[in-house]
């Protein structure tokens, strides 16, 4: 028997729901425990035949705005939430929006460390950065670029690496270094390059270079590691750090950079 396991948790959180706790009338004796399936595809904005349909197990898709709204409607945890979009092989949308608050408020840890140091989130948006890494990357943590227009907008490393003048001279080897940077980017989205923010970001890279349009049709893929990365800094000259890169054990999405000086 092929295993269900989303819809069986899913059934399972509905049914200890107790109607009273999101506003719903208890409407007396009941056949079942916790929440019907049709007050719960109320509450979501769907139809309870699709609900049906998904805690029995059958072919329907789930985005994961749909299992956002099921997760608050049944009031998870975040590690069961987390748990929800794991066997769905979703990305949890609210990860995406919070910014640094996904980081867990390790923004003050990055603080601490005295060499150039960030946080990238899952689409390679930099979520937290100290002074020293705004110091190193002008044109793109130092409030130069070219939309330092909308402070607000999301600092991305790939947008940097590719719509930037700037990254051309301020990393050596350029060519190389983009290579490399889309195919380790193409093996840490893996599965989930289809499925927004990720795939936006991708089609936009896409229309915007030529250079990623290239890299990215051609398939390659290799693991992020570490090494030495030589930076021309236009104030600083030459300077060349070794990376090294830490993933968060809880949020999977998130990594921590580290440019330790040579």
């Amino acid at each position: 028997m092929q295993s269900n396991k989303l819809g069986e948790f899913i059934r399972a959180h509905r049914e200890r729901i107790k109607p009273i706790d999101v506003g719903l009338p208890d409407g007396g004796r009941r056949r079942t425990p916790g929440l019907r399936r049709e007050e719960l595809a109320q509450l979501c904005e769907v139809s309870p035949t699709w609900l049906t349909w998904l805690e029995q197990g059958r072919p329907v898709s789930a985005s994961g705005k749909m299992l956002g709204k099921l997760a608050d409607a049944m009031h998870l945890t975040n590690a069961e939430r987390a748990y929800l979009f794991n066997l769905a092989e979703k990305l949890d949308p609210k990860l995406m929006v919070d910014g640094i608050e996904s980081a867990g408020g390790l923004g003050a840890i990055v603080d601490a460390i005295k060499t150039p140091a960030y946080i990238l989130n899952r689409q390679w948006d930099v979520v937290a950065w100290n002074r020293d890494a705004s110091d190193l990357f002008v044109g793109w943590l130092d409030g130069s670029s070219s939309d330092s227009t909308n402070p607000t907008a999301p600092k991305n490393l790939l947008q940097f690496m590719f719509q930037e003048r700037t990254a051309r001279e301020l990393i050596v080897d350029w060519p190389n270094r983009a290579e490399r940077l889309v195919a380790e980017f193409r093996a840490d989205c893996g599965k989930y390059a289809d499925q927004e923010p990720l795939a936006g970001l991708i089609a936009t890279l896409t229309q915007t270079s030529n250079t990623f349009r290239k890299l990215w049709a051609s398939q390659h893929v290799v693991s992020r590691e570490g090494g030495s990365r030589k930076f021309s800094h236009p104030v600083q000259g030459l300077l060349t750090f070794d990376q090294t890169t830490f993933q968060f054990s809880k949020q999977h999405g998130l990594k921590l950079v580290l440019l330790l000086p040579a």
